[in-house]
């Protein structure tokens, strides 16, 4: 069968910009970047989550189950986007503690990546020194992996031709957990939509005290925001490919 030339889809002036989140566990991305993705629903964005799992291990409660908790955190999730404004939430369901940077889970990445067209994509920092989750870590890896060059090229997963899904360039990547920024977002603005979203996720923040709470990540934004000469900033390790 004869591949279809892949073509280039150049976004029209009218288009908004898309941002893609690809991170392990649910309140990940509301920790991670809630007050960037509040910003970006915000001004017109299109932002879309994807989840490798449902965090089905988020719990010390042995009368809990994995698939009760999933079910669980899956609604919480979806709740959180609401909040900010995300428009579609993806979950690959693989399990808790237990995902692996794969093949098979870089082409239904690929396929997702694809879909979605983002201009931006925001993910786990795979290469931090200090101890990061390895879920964390392995998603952030096959992330990157699928960006570039998988994604790119029309020979990465040449079937998706068939079915009309073409190749897509994203040529900018934001690392969130990173010890070292070097790109901040001013976020003052949007400090209490990130709250309000991170209180979604009840079965994980639902018993902390609001006011600690607030302490806490009001603490870690303006620690970020000193850097940049913002009140409040999430902080990424930035990747461009040309």
């Amino acid at each position: 069968m004869a591949t279809k030339k892949p073509r280039t889809r150049k976004p029209k002036p009218e288009d908004p910009r898309k941002a893609l989140v690809i991170v392990a566990h649910p309140d990940d991305a509301e920790f991670l970047c809630g007050g960037t993705v509040a910003r970006w629903c915000a001004e017109g964005w299109e932002v879309n989550y994807i989840l490798t799992t449902s965090g089905d291990m988020g719990s010390r409660d042995p009368a809990m189950t994995r698939e009760q908790l999933a079910a669980i955190r899956e609604k919480e999730q979806r709740a959180a986007c609401d909040v900010l404004g995300v428009k579609d939430v993806v979950y690959l369901r693989y399990p808790d503690g237990f995902f692996e940077d794969t093949a098979q889970v870089r082409e239904r990445l690929a396929r997702l990546i694809k879909q979605y067209r983002p201009d931006v994509v925001v993910t786990w920092n795979p290469y931090r020194t200090g101890f990061t989750h390895r879920d964390h870590r392995l998603t952030g890896q096959c992330a990157i992996d699928t960006l570039y060059p998988l994604v790119r090229n029309p020979h990465g997963f040449p079937e998706h031709l068939e079915e009309g899904l073409e190749p897509h360039r994203v040529n900018e990547v934001l690392l969130a957990g990173s010890e070292q920024p070097d790109y901040y977002v001013d976020v003052t603005d949007h400090f209490e939509t990130k709250i309000k979203a991170l209180r979604r996720h009840k079965s994980q923040v639902g018993q902390a005290n609001l006011r600690e709470l607030k302490k806490r990540v009001r603490q870690r934004m303006a620690e970020a925001g000193k850097e940049a000469g913002y009140t409040l900033a999430e902080g990424f390790r930035r990747i461009t490919w040309g």
